[in-house]
């Protein structure tokens, strides 16, 4: 014990730092209590305005979907800017963010100013937002809440008939599957869709990972769903589905919430209250929407193989007829939409990265290393990140050759070329990408076989349920015990139980109000706070440690009943091991070879842009990478001449298509039609040199394989060797002005004459083009130089995106970087391989 020297002095090494950590421990377990107390306040206060959407920014109300023909609780909101953003410019491309409805309200989205809506707004875009109300309306289906989607998308159209490109749609989560039917059925009213955290193919995951797919089976299909909802008098409580989620991770339900909020009880009760609104405002649905959502999705899986139709059955959903760009945002540290479940829809629907370009799709992708599933909508980190450099991105990504690719976000390397065409502290490229890269992010889709086994049983249970129970339930249920068995759900009871609507705490705030004047903190270096602080890990490696072997159990029971050979035989399912196939419909074979006939005389027919672009995508063939430079660039430049030769997004977004598949349909044959397409000596002299300065916007030197197209088109074009040199030398002995920034300003050219980029891309034919001076920059080599702009343009412009990269897909694919664990599904930490041999033979061969 302690010394009698201690004892007579009067001191007792350990008395101070235990009353320190019980004084502590006393006036914290006060606030802690007295922080739940408040938020049992703020659950009653949210429920008596109304639960309304828990956006951060003001908004107005511009439609309500309850005052259609076919009535859904939805409506469109439009965001209005707060104090300090640049007020919204009806010309750009508006937002327009879609919210789950997956048990809690909406507002997610703009949960934070740091969101996808304050991305939006920092940038001048006009943004709206799709809310919902608590209580569906009667008669309301899933069908109703599409169409009224749609009127909503209608209506931004209509609001802004100017901008250059259709309304760029974010859906979020539950959103997500929502917005791909929504743009498969009315795929002109989007533009490019965003599906963030969005489960598209539910029967996909990782074995040992991914428990919550078995969760249809293990309750023997979907008649839990609908018995949820008879004893809910016709409405299913959304609370059931937050209770799902709350049981993926045990110990942060059952500690790490709460524990995380005790220890930082001075700074972190804001925050948990912030959150706490939105997780405990539970909405209901129809017992018929569940159902459909259950019975089409969950198990079902209809989606992704075109299942889906209208009630009459006069419309059907096919995701192989969304027309724009299609981005999908995903992580591996997500446990409710991992990324199997985000992206094999694409393996679903396509062979191949060929079959993707031959139904003119573009598809593109971005992994977070470790961001969790609510991070991937509230995290700031990823909002100044991943969403703000989509959103910078989307002119490129709109104007992208069809294919997949994967997008890779990374810091801006002090020595990067081109920096003056960055916009934001990050850069972004795109990589080409084949199917088989998607599927090597699984580890094998055998294990979905028992899926099937799933779905049938489930068909086989909810008959039963439907017939026998389901009649039974009804006659016992009301309004009055449905709405009992929801105010005793534990996610609500636990909020009224700590509230003022608890006499018997009515001396909480008080007390806590004087614990905060005289409030004394532990500190850290306390002996009895370090052993606190290791009982709480040792706490959440217990529940962890549960919660993998309740997990594993679960597998095994679940692979035990339905990959049984027995079972799947006795109820009619195809037995597991058989291959599955897919092939193309007959259809869409002549679909493709009616395209090929319509593009044959367009070999050698075209504007000047067209000639431009075909000579861009043609040179561009085979680096595989494309980033936002070059296309930044020539943005730059059509806005420097847009009054005299206007060319819109959506016209530039044609021509590049066009050339494309002209390009992949017989590279010689689209070579030779240069010259025809660029039939003066001088239009060709400049474009060439606008070529090459465009593959050095963004590198700093030519790859050899472009450095040998480029000599190929000269020959075409007729310039000789000498011609070249000239044009190179006459660029290179231009006098240069350096400029505020690293690069050097360019010198207009004079009032009659065009810029060289302008004159590449558009379309006229008729004026003369008349070498403009080229201007180098201290980094680059001076055949590399710059060709001057247009008076007017803010900066020189090299033309038109590698999009002619993107074409140029098709060849030798750059590194890239994938996750290298597939066995287990894990995303290893910075581990860059090379694209498989296969998928690069095939795109060298086209």
């Amino acid at each position: 014990m302690w010394s009698t020297t201690a004892v007579r002095d009067g001191k007792i090494p350990f008395a101070q730092p235990l009353f320190d950590y019980w004084l502590d421990a006393c006036q914290r377990g006060v606030l802690y209590w007295d922080t739940l107390y408040q938020r049992g306040a703020t659950y009653l206060e949210h429920c008596e305005s109304g639960k309304p959407p828990v956006l951060v920014f003001d908004y107005t109300i511009i439609m309500d979907a309850r005052e259609l023909p076919d009535p859904a609780n939805y409506a469109l909101a439009a965001i209005k800017p707060p104090e300090g953003s640049p007020a919204t410019d009806p010309a750009k491309r508006p937002f327009v963010v879609i919210d789950p409805r997956a048990g809690h309200g909406p507002g997610i989205g703009g949960f934070k100013m740091d969101s996808e809506i304050g991305i939006a707004l920092q940038q001048g875009h006009p943004c709206y937002f799709v809310m919902f109300f608590p209580q569906p309306v009667p008669g309301q289906t899933i069908e109703s809440v599409a169409k009224a989607e749609g009127h909503f998308l209608k209506r931004v159209n209509e609001l802004h008939p100017n901008s250059d490109g259709k309304p760029f749609v974010i859906g979020n989560c539950q959103g997500g599957w929502a917005l791909a039917m929504l743009a498969s059925v009315a795929p002109d009213l989007v533009g490019p869709i965003l599906l963030a955290g969005s489960p598209l193919s539910y029967w996909a995951g990782v074995r040992g990972k991914n428990p919550m797919r078995y969760a249809g089976g293990l309750n023997g299909g979907t008649w839990s769903a609908s018995l949820a909802g008879d004893l809910g008098n016709g409405h299913f409580d959304g609370a059931h589905l937050v209770e799902n989620f709350e049981k993926l991770d045990p110990a942060n339900t059952l500690w790490k919430k709460s524990y995380n909020l005790y220890s930082k009880v001075d700074t972190e009760p804001q925050r948990y209250l912030d959150f706490e609104r939105w997780w405990g405002g539970h909405y209901l649905l129809n017992k018929v929407e569940m159902e459909w959502i259950t019975q089409k999705l969950f198990v079902g899986n209809d989606l992704v193989h075109g299942k889906i139709t209208s009630h009459d059955g006069t419309m059907r959903v096919d995701m192989r007829n969304i027309r724009s760009p299609i981005m999908v945002f995903a992580s591996w540290g997500d446990n409710i939409t991992p990324p199997q479940q985000a992206l094999n829809w694409i393996a679903d629907l396509y062979d191949s990265v060929e079959d993707i370009r031959n139904n003119e799709q573009t598809i593109v992708y971005c992994l977070h290393n470790k961001v969790g599933h609510l991070g991937i909508f509230v995290s700031a980190g990823v909002a100044n990140k991943e969403h703000s450099e989509f959103a910078n991105a989307l002119d490129l990504i709109d104007v992208l050759a069809p294919g997949l690719y994967e997008a890779i976000i990374e810091d801006i390397a002090p020595d990067a070329p081109g920096q003056e065409y960055i916009e934001g502290r990050y850069i972004i490229r795109f990589e080409a990408r084949d199917v088989s890269d998607i599927l090597a992010l699984d580890d094998g889709r055998e294990d979905e076989q028992a899926f099937e086994v799933v779905k049938r049983v489930s068909e086989i249970n909810q008959g039963v349920y439907d017939r026998y129970l389901s009649p039974v339930v009804r006659a016992f249920s009301n309004e009055a015990s449905a709405r009992l068995l929801r105010e005793l759900h534990p996610a609500r009871f636990e909020r009224t139980l700590i509230s003022p609507k608890n006499p018997w705490l009515w001396w909480l705030p008080g007390l806590a109000a004087k614990v905060r004047e005289q409030r004394r903190p532990v500190s850290a270096d306390n002996p009895l706070w370090q052993w606190q602080e290791r009982m709480s890990d040792f706490i959440v490696q217990s529940l962890d440690h549960y919660r993998d072997l309740r997990d594993a159990a679960q597998e095994q029971l679940f692979r035990g009943i339905y990959e049984s050979p027995q079972l799947a035989t006795l109820i009619g399912v195809q037995p597991a091991g058989e291959e599955r196939k897919q092939a193309l419909t007959w259809e869409s074979r002549e679909l493709a070879r009616l395209k090929r006939e319509a593009l044959d005389p367009s070999f050698e027919q075209g504007t000047l842009a067209d000639g431009f672009i075909r000579l861009l995508v043609y040179v561009g063939i085979g680096m595989g990478v494309i980033d936002e430079r070059p296309f930044n660039a020539i943005r730059r430049t059509m806005r420097g001449v847009q009054r005299e030769y206007p060319l819109t997004l959506m016209q530039l977004k044609a021509t590049v298509r066009k050339q494309v598949a002209l390009v992949r349909a017989d590279h010689q044959r689209a070579l030779n039609g240069l010259s025809t397409l660029l039939p003066d000596q001088h239009i060709r002299h400049q474009a060439w040199m606008l070529v090459r300065d465009l593959l050095l916007v963004n590198r700093h030197d030519i790859p050899a394989e472009q450095q040998q197209r480029l000599e190929q088109a000269a020959n075409v074009l007729g310039l000789s060797e000498q011609d070249r040199q000239a044009i190179l030398d006459k660029a290179a002995i231009q006098p240069a002005a350096p400029r505020a920034t690293e690069t050097v300003a360019v010198k207009p050219a004079p009032a009659p004459a065009q810029s060289p980029a302008a004159k590449a891309i558009v379309p006229t034919a008729k004026s003369e083009i008349q070498p403009a001076p080229a201007k180098t920059t201290s980094t680059r080599k001076p055949a590399a130089a710059k060709p001057a702009t247009k008076p007017g343009a803010a900066h020189p412009a090299p033309t038109v995106k590698a999009e002619a990269q993107t074409a140029a897909a098709p060849a030798k694919p750059a590194p890239a970087r994938k996750p290298a664990a597939k066995a287990n599904g894990q995303a290893p930490a910075a581990v860059k391989t090379v694209k498989p041999a296969a998928a690069a033979k095939q795109q060298k061969d086209s």
